[in-house]
């Protein structure tokens, strides 16, 4: 009954926002303007509400700009204007980006189905011995070397299933419990920062740079993120060994088994060794990481590796997602909406390190309570139009990659990603763990995304 009541409330505030400016003038807002407003402001409503579901508000996103923005709308347009294609919109779900991580997708699947992440992570986990301390390390090192590579959700359910029976062994008084319960949604989150196929926000924000001709590779964005990554994750399992201290002495952790020597393991494993190796490269050899993406598409069906019910399993909703808020970026550009945002305020007045200090907080505050990927689908083509319009000192593509990472690293409460859901679940992980740490860890990634990060990647000149 409740969430049928927040459901009205949502859907109702969402009309009556998209009514205002199409039905009254804004200032000197033009009409298509106006309609983005209504499109944009409707779009925040519902994914902040959860309305409908956030796929839904993706696709209505697109329905809505072909009707009232494109060049086949049913409504009048202002004389002038440049109206955008309407397959501009449906290429959003077809959009180069959304191939790179369906190419992700098909190899996280696979490796689940062929048990290659269990065995894997069993294989690494070997070094780090019987201490708690050291497995707690390696686990969350571990978990978040394949969340660069899977979804962070299906990277905390493979990693859980191997903490569960660890933790069930330990007395339900050691905190260990707690920590290690709490450590794979952490290193899950962090992780998927640091490559474009590792979460929904990486690929918004090279999407929507895409657009603006800017192009960001694979191996560019690792070195621009890794180093978060890695400050990050080694601060979390400080504050995860410090806080849940281990009863025990020595874990004994059971983990992987033979590997699959079947005819379409061997194709799996040949095939996500290639397709890493190609997006790790892709300086050297100049194919677009979006083309090699596609790539495993091909090989595991032909191959038979994944079959018509693999296909069904997929996770086209968070596709959709991302080609909604592609399409919304395309919209809000378009129709000049960025333009007259921005020029509500004199951003000239304030210093870039204050801008980026905005963007950074903001990001943090708004994906902590909505879906990482909705905040990223509406604050992404902002920040990059700001820094487009305005006349401060800011590159589209810093604007981009600092929300897409403030984005990913806000885990304080149980509903800000699924990882943190699936640990709070077990029952080992109360909300108060998640809050104490996701703060902590959310301050430092603000001080280290606007204030230490900037100035380093232009010294070394990693932005395009």
């Amino acid at each position: 009954m409740l969430t049928r009541h927040k459901g009205t409330i949502g859907v109702t505030l969402a009309i009556v926002w998209a009514i205002i400016p199409l039905v009254f003038p804004i200032g000197d807002l033009s009409i298509e303007g106006r309609r983005m407003l209504a499109i944009f402001g409707a779009a925040v409503v519902l994914w902040v509400t959860e309305a409908i579901p956030l796929y839904a508000t993706a696709v209505l996103i697109i329905l809505a700009e072909i009707v009232l923005v494109s060049d086949e709308a049913i409504v009048h347009l202002s004389d002038g204007f440049d109206a955008p294609k309407y397959a501009s919109f449906y290429g959003a779900l077809a959009h180069p980006v959304l191939m790179l991580f369906l190419g992700g997708f098909f190899l996280a699947d696979a490796a689940a189905k062929y048990r290659l992440d269990r065995n894997l992570a069993g294989v690494m986990l070997r070094p780090f011995g019987r201490s708690p301390a050291a497995i707690l390390g390696g686990l969350m090192a571990i978990t978040a070397l394949l969340s660069m590579f899977m979804s962070n959700t299906a990277t905390t359910a493979a990693m859980m299933a191997v903490v569960l029976p660890v933790s069930a062994s330990l007395s339900a008084s050691d905190p260990l419990r707690t920590g290690l319960a709490l450590s794979i949604p952490v290193a899950a989150n962090i992780g998927g920062l640091g490559t474009p196929v590792g979460t929904p926000p990486n690929a918004i924000a090279l999407g929507r740079l895409a657009d603006e001709g800017i192009r960001i590779d694979f191996l560019t964005w690792m070195a621009l993120a890794v180093p978060i990554v890695i400050v990050v994750l080694l601060v979390a399992w400080v504050l995860i060994v410090r806080w849940y201290p281990a009863e025990a002495d020595q874990v004994d952790v059971q983990i992987g088994g033979a590997f699959d020597r079947s005819r379409p393991a061997i194709v799996l494993y040949a095939t996500f060794t290639v397709t890493v190796s190609l997006w790790m490269t892709e300086p050297i050899h100049g194919v677009p990481s979006t083309i090699v993406g596609f790539v495993p598409v091909v090989v595991l069906l032909t191959f038979g590796v994944m079959d018509s019910d693999d296909l069904r399993n997929i996770n086209w909703h968070v596709l959709w997602l991302v080609g909604g808020g592609i399409a919304l970026g395309t919209g809000v550009s378009a129709a000049g909406l960025d333009v007259w945002m921005v020029g509500l305020v004199d951003w000239s007045s304030l210093p870039r390190i204050g801008l980026l200090f905005g963007l950074v907080l903001f990001s943090l505050a708004l994906s902590t309570v909505i879906s990482h990927s909705a905040a990223a689908n509406l604050l992404i083509p902002i920040g990059v139009s700001l820094a487009t319009a305005s006349t401060i000192d800011l590159d589209p593509a810093m604007a981009a990659v600092v929300i897409a990472v403030a984005c990913s690293l806000a885990m304080s409460l149980p509903v800000s990603t699924p990882p943190n859901a699936i640990a709070f679940a077990t029952g080992d992980v109360a909300t108060r763990d998640l809050a104490r740490t996701g703060l902590v860890l959310g301050a430092l990634g603000l001080v280290l995304v606007a204030f230490v990060a900037p100035p380093v990647w232009d010294a070394l000149g990693l932005l395009p």
